[in-house]
């Protein structure tokens, strides 16, 4: 294996994940109008149960937690931010 197949392998891995982030963001989306405010679109407590039941994933594929939690903090924040976009201009 060459470094090119290795990233042609990592570039089919990161479409799949683009695909999934993608039906993601539409149910983020949907879910938005089921909040009655903005603490129910952040859900910290949801939140944390989910990084817990995460890093437990992790575990269990060989994955570094550390990964997990900046991975899933990132994109987290990025949908908050995207579902309170939504909830604010269903609310209007």
């Amino acid at each position: 294996m060459t470094l090119e197949d290795v990233r042609a392998r990592i570039d089919a891995i990161d479409r799949e994940v683009v695909g999934l982030l993608a039906r993601r963001q539409a149910l983020v989306l949907e879910a938005a109008a089921f909040k009655a405010d903005a603490a129910d679109v952040a859900a910290p407590d949801r939140r944390a149960a989910m990084m817990v039941r995460l890093e437990a994933w992790a575990e269990q594929e060989g994955l570094a937690p550390e990964v997990v939690r900046a991975v899933w903090t990132a994109m987290v924040d990025a949908f908050v931010a995207l579902e309170l976009e939504e909830h604010r201009r269903r609310t209007r």
